[in-house]
């Protein structure tokens, strides 16, 4: 060591050191927390979190694609299975038909993420993601009934931590539908908090003197519940008598738990917004299962936690936002399609302004959804676990969602509210909140997880800093706090220098339509990672009780990511120039997001000792903004070419399931586009002005048209029996 380094940590250093631990200066983190931290891995999320992203790093990830047996599955099994569902009558019944159920369990729909080797599909998550997102666009009982069993489960839990001869049993039984699973985790009074689980199981010795667990447990909201045949539990496990040799307390641990034993209370259901999906509550009281019915067997034990926030991953980063993304190309379509169709006052919806900016704004959303859903899923593809960027994927597809649907109802406006098997948006619309409340409603994944957890995870110093802080190395706490000092002046730097160039100081090694875009990420990943060493620093370890602020950090975060997806996307795709209009939209949307979001951490940050500063960086914050007004030529020609080009709007909205209504709307959108210019000569001229083609044209169209604006309508006898 030189006699700097001794004298710095002598006479600098340590007495800091000494003054963090005792002031608790820098964030504690418990061992759950840790847990959670530490679960997946950091991706694109540190890069961002560096403050200097390496775009050329980013694009250059793999993009996923289909395999010839999966495309297969997808037009084949997945078209046939829709053709099988009818929604209307799913939602009459209260079920699927049990056809539908004999055919997923056939076709091993069940066991999409399962190996070939237990008798599974062996699908990639890009696959398995497809799959669901075209089930969604025909009825979103089937689509969760299949994601369910494929996403966190018995399955997944032991995929990755069974024992084998557990793998040999289950598995096979769970991929051809033998066994029906479900996962139990939420209680009555625990929610988003899993770590906090009152359901309990007791180690004891039955009259064989043979060791057993007695389980007690409530648990809520757990879909396929109450038609489980095998019930993954979460509990935490006590062994009063040290039987084990493990000590007392062993912590939350996972088991498998067969659905017919004593004890086992499955005879309810919920009604999640009457949206017909196995739902159900799940109660046992003195169950008793075997060690080896834990998951990963007596090794397992106490390992709980550590599973369920690895596997989370599925869940968010694949399920939510493919069921999402799927709900939102199927209101984009529907949009798209009737906006064109639907005529008032001598003109198509579409072409009133403000019915355009809505579509054109909808088709730019879903497009930037598609892109980051696919970039997420080419890097779980790749093997990582991008802890941070799946929950962004949850928040924002979840979010997104919920506004697409909103408008898509307004533009359909009565017949949107008309129920019946002509409405294609009324059952995605009661199902819309249902996937926020998943896995913790989107308040807690905006305020706690996306920024609260990554600004520990993801930044390249702050963890590191807090674990030799909890050893006492005050050597090595030395180092990473000079190295987090020159990365926040080189951020300081950067985001000045970014800021009076507004972005230009930044290089791009491509000159296309991204170049701009590409300067103002830089620009904006360079602010966020200077401002928020400043918001730690200032804050210490209150940061994560101020939400209000680590939601907009987040805000900024999650921009961000799905802004570097849509880019990726886009010159994957070649660069595209019917393209250019919709990556234009969403980059200006997010960045005006972005402003925001850093307009309000400035305003609230105005109250500490530096508030002078915040105050004349907000004012610069608005002089000198990232993003642009949103032109309303550009939505309109969104919304334009979504109406007429039938091309962009299966780009846009690729992989929705085309049933009867879907083709109803979208031969009606290609009519009254041929028609175009003989309904504007009718309305001139009158209809004698017509050759006898357009006349045939104008007499297609309107049948067609006809048919799209009809409304379902009942009898007394028949309203009385829905």
């Amino acid at each position: 060591m030189s006699y700097f380094k001794e004298k710095r940590i002598q006479y600098f250093t340590k007495p800091l050191f000494n003054a963090l631990k005792a002031k608790g200066l820098l964030p504690t983190i418990s061992q759950t927390e840790k847990t959670a931290l530490t679960a997946g891995d950091v991706w694109i999320e540190g890069d961002l979190f560096g403050g200097k992203p390496d775009f050329e790093k980013i694009f250059s990830y793999p993009y996923p694609k289909l395999t010839q047996e999966e495309q297969l599955f997808l037009d084949a099994q997945v078209e046939e299975v829709c053709a099988m569902t009818n929604d209307w009558e799913v939602f009459k019944n209260r079920d699927l038909p049990q056809n539908v159920w004999s055919y997923l369990k056939e076709e091993k729909f069940f066991g999409m993420i399962i190996p070939k080797e237990f008798g599974g599909l062996g699908f990639s998550a890009y696959a398995h993601s497809c799959v669901i997102e075209k089930l969604v666009s025909q009825s979103q009982v089937l689509a969760i009934t299949v994601m369910v069993p494929n996403s966190l489960g018995p399955a997944e839990l032991l995929l990755h931590y069974g024992k084998e001869e557990q793998k040999r049993h289950y598995l096979p039984r769970l991929a051809d539908g033998r066994d029906i699973p479900c996962f139990a985790l939420t209680e009555p009074d625990v929610g988003s908090d899993a770590a906090a689980i009152k359901s309990y199981g007791e180690v004891f010795k039955d009259g064989d003197d043979a060791l057993k667990i007695r389980l007690q447990f409530e648990k809520r909201y757990i879909t396929l519940g109450s038609i489980a045949t095998i019930i993954g539990l979460a509990f935490s496990l006590k062994d009063p008598q040290n039987h084990l040799g493990m000590g007392t307390d062993l912590g939350i641990t996972c088991a498998l738990v067969d659905s017919k034993k004593d004890g086992v209370d499955q005879s309810k259901r919920h009604d999640p917004l009457g949206v017909p999906f196995v739902n159900s509550p799940l109660v046992g009281k003195d169950v008793i299962i075997e060690i080896d019915d834990v998951i990963g067997g007596k090794e397992g034990i106490g390992q709980g936690w550590a599973m369920l926030m690895e596997s989370l991953a599925v869940g968010r980063g694949i399920s939510l936002p493919s069921t999402s993304v799927g709900g939102s190309k199927l209101a984009t379509f529907v949009a798209s399609t009737y906006g064109a169709v639907r005529y008032q006052f001598g003109l198509s919806i579409g072409n009133f302004e403000g019915v355009a900016e809505v579509i054109g704004r909808m088709a730019a959303d879903t497009y930037l959804l598609d892109s980051a859903k696919t970039f997420t899923l080419g890097a779980i593809d790749g093997g990582a676990k991008p802890a941070v960027a799946n929950a962004i994927m949850k928040y924002q597809s979840t979010e997104k969602f919920r506004r697409i649907i909103l408008d898509a109802m307004d533009i359909q406006g009565g017949a949107a509210i008309s129920l019946g098997p002509k409405n294609l948006l009324a059952h995605a619309y009661f199902g819309s909140p249902i996937a926020i409340t998943v896995e913790g409603a989107n308040i807690m994944t905006r305020s706690l997880i996306q920024f609260g957890q990554g600004v520990i995870r993801c930044h390249p110093y702050a963890y590191a800093q807090i674990e030799a802080l909890e050893r006492g190395d005050v050597e090595t706490f030395d180092a990473l706090l000079f190295a987090h000092v020159k990365h926040v002046a080189r951020n300081a730097f950067r985001a000045l220098a970014l800021g009076l160039t507004r972005g230009h100081l930044h290089r791009p090694k491509h000159e296309d339509a991204t170049k701009r875009y590409e300067q103002k990420l830089s620009w904006a990943s360079a602010k966020f990672a200077f401002l928020s060493d400043v918001a730690l620093g200032l804050t210490g370890p209150a940061l994560k009780r101020r939400e209000s602020i680590s939601g907009r950090f987040g805000d900024i975060l999650s921009q961000t990511y799905m802004m570097s997806a849509t880019i990726k996307r886009f010159k994957n795709d070649g660069c595209p120039k019917e393209h250019e209009v919709l990556l234009r939209v969403a980059m200006e949307d997010g960045f005006n997001k972005i402003d925001e979001a850093f307009v309000g951490i400035y305003a609230n940050l105005s109250q500490s000792p530096l508030r002078w500063i915040f105050k004349i960086n907000l004012f610069l914050a608005r002089i000198n903004p990232m993003g642009e007004a949103i032109k309303d030529k550009d939505l309109h020609h969104v919304a334009l070419q979504m109406s007429a080009n039938a091309n962009l709007r299966e780009q846009v909205c690729s992989n929705v399931y085309h049933g009867v209504r879907i083709k109803e709307l979208s031969e009606a959108a290609n009519a009254m586009t041929k028609a175009k210019e003989a309904f504007s000569k009718e309305r001139k001229h009158g209809s004698d002005s017509l050759s006898e083609e357009e006349k045939a044209l104008v007499a297609l169209a309107r049948k067609a048209q006809d048919i799209v604006v009809a409304v379902d309508s009942f009898t007394k006898e028949e309203y009385f029996k829905c």
